[in-house]
């Protein structure tokens, strides 16, 4: 911006969790990138935990990467597919992560000998914070975890009040998103959980400019007239957020509502033209699917689908030029070690295993990749459903029968799978890990070159367990494809097996890149194969139809 002051829209939420404060950001910075301007994204958490890693993902969902190996809130998957901004573990901060570098400065004696204190120490941490991401940019979205009301969220609320003393009113916007529930007995809207949110929010000195009212359906003039009236802000900045049948609906919907308007208007921003267009188009091919399929994904947090946030989407990009909806359905772990556990996936059109840690349900997860290796359907293994694959491969084809990760057994004579090297002797769970963006080498003429179109590629990465390369030899002279590795040799990144329809697996986390206007290159392909496997079963009547339809996205060549 020239030097310039960029703007800071700061959204909170009240009422109760889980309203979809991240989505709202996201769409607010889709919509402002859609007038032509920058933007970057923040979010702070008021949990004490430094960073989500050690978090069950049943407490927090999934843990979301960054190029620079930052393990972080899953929101920021969102700001990473709804917007351009590439996050980094500047883009995420935690109670405990503020406090913590409060403290390494008060040991070091930074504060001189002064009594270290939430104002303005601790305040003054989450202001910097809020600067240091704010280079280069137009506009500033930071996200503040939690609802208001709750006493975590108080040090983050009064950083973000102080931060409009510091920078100007012209220069802030307080965007609050709460809920006006429909009570069915009674026939209508209630704005009174709205009205005490903002009171909340009101009496430590934040008084909000923008509200969305996340509801399940529009709020007629009347209702808005009566939140603008009780909440002391302009009837236009009351906007309906409407619940959506897909989340990439929300920037249109708010757009209909003239957010985008307004929140320039209120940041004093030129009112630039807004292109939406591709948008739009995205919306439209999600909304009317030609076709659809079912991809089995064998997981050990199946019963959160939180847990595999960005897996879920990037499963959904992968059916979107194709015009083909994407269905999941879930299958435990556990359940396919049971007698008749593998007929869970006899109706599935591709099966895919995800990333994850310890000993329950890898036996299943082993079943899902020999189901998929004998039956000849598509396979997508993803980190732990890379390992779990190679030991089956190992164990079933090669003849090593006591094949294992000494992940779970750490005493197997044949370990296939074993703790990264650079870990050995290191015991604490949080940050020890290949975390972040490597570089894979692919092997010329292989299924995952031809996918990707390149010779080199960097995705992220997140395990402790690395595949034994002293066991290779053993796979491939079975007929294993060792097809990606990084460039020192060190580390196999891609295993596939040739012949096979399409069976790929790979150490790292390509759901993290997908977008849903740029699928991520192995799901498109991923899902086409399950496509092409669900018509050669006879499952689909009109195959000329669909054949029209395949042409538009071909193997590797979306993204």
């Amino acid at each position: 911006m020239d030097g310039r002051t960029p703007k800071y829209i700061f959204i909170t939420g009240g009422v109760v969790s889980s309203l979809g404060k991240g989505l709202a950001a996201a769409s607010i910075g889709c919509l402002l990138e859609g007038h032509g301007y920058t933007v970057t994204m923040q979010k702070f958490d008021p949990y004490i935990n430094v960073d989500p890693g050690t978090m069950s993902p049943y407490q927090h969902g999934e843990v979301f990467v960054t190029d620079d190996g930052g393990e972080t809130d899953l929101d920021l998957g969102h700001y990473e597919r709804f917007t351009n901004t590439v996050t980094t573990k500047s883009s995420n901060w935690t109670t405990g992560k503020i406090y913590q570098s409060v403290i390494q400065k008060e040991r070091r004696g930074d504060y001189l000998g002064r009594t270290v204190q939430v104002i303005p120490h601790i305040t003054n941490e989450i202001k910097d914070a809020i600067r240091a991401v704010s280079h280069g940019v137009d506009v500033v979205l930071v996200e503040i975890g939690g609802t208001v009301g709750d006493i975590e969220s108080l040090p983050f609320l009064e950083a973000i009040r102080q931060f409009r003393q510091d920078v100007g009113r012209e220069n802030t916007l307080y965007v609050h998103l709460t809920l006006v529930p429909f009570i069915g007995t009674a026939g209508e809207l209630k704005t009174k959980p709205t009205q005490h949110s903002v009171r909340d929010l009101r009496s430590i000195g934040i008084q909000p400019d923008i509200l969305l009212c996340r509801t399940d359906r529009f709020l007629d003039s009347d209702i808005k007239r009566k939140i603008a009236l009780f909440c002391d802000v302009d009837e236009e900045a009351v906007i309906t957020a409407k619940d959506v049948s897909t989340i990439y609906e929300v920037p249109v919907v708010l757009a209909a509502e003239g957010l985008d308007r307004i929140v320039l208007k209120y940041l004093h921003l030129p009112q630039t033209e807004r292109r939406m267009q591709p948008w739009e188009d995205l919306v439209n091919r999600i909304k009317n699917p030609v076709d659809d399929l079912t991809i089995h994904v064998v997981g050990k947090y199946v019963g959160y689908e939180d847990s595999y946030k960005s897996l879920n989407e990037a499963l959904y990009h992968g059916g979107f030029p194709h015009r083909v909806k994407v269905n999941i359905k879930w299958i435990e772990a556990e359940a396919l070690e049971e007698p008749n556990g593998p007929s869970l996936l006899d109706d599935a059109d591709g099966i895919l295993v995800p990333g994850g840690f310890g000993n329950r349900g890898t036996r299943g997860m082993m079943i899902a990749a020999q189901i998929a290796r004998e039956r000849r359907i598509p396979y997508f293994g993803i980190c732990y459903g890379f390992q779990w694959a190679t030991v089956e491969y190992a164990r079933h084809v090669a003849g090593l029968t006591d094949a294992d990760s000494t992940e779970c057994n750490p005493d197997t004579s044949a370990k296939v799978i074993y703790k990264l090297r650079d870990l050995l002797g290191v015991d604490d769970l949080g940050g020890t890990m290949r975390l972040g963006s490597y570089a894979c080498e692919l092997a010329p003429g292989s299924l995952a070159q031809r996918v990707y179109g390149a010779s080199l590629v960097h995705e992220r990465h997140r395990h402790r367990y690395e595949f034994n390369c002293l066991y290779e030899r053993a796979l491939t002279e079975h007929g294993l494809r060792i097809s990606g590795r990084s460039p020192d040799g060190k580390f196999v990144e891609i295993a596939e097996l040739p012949g096979h329809p399409w069976y790929l697996a790979v150490q790292f986390h390509p759901e993290f890149k997908s977008k849903p206007t740029r699928p991520h290159p192995l799901f498109a392909a991923f899902v086409n194969a399950a496509w092409q496997h669900k018509t050669a079963q006879g499952l689909v009547g009109q195959v000329g139809r669909v054949g029209q339809v395949c042409r538009v996205g071909q193997v590797g060549r979306v993204g």
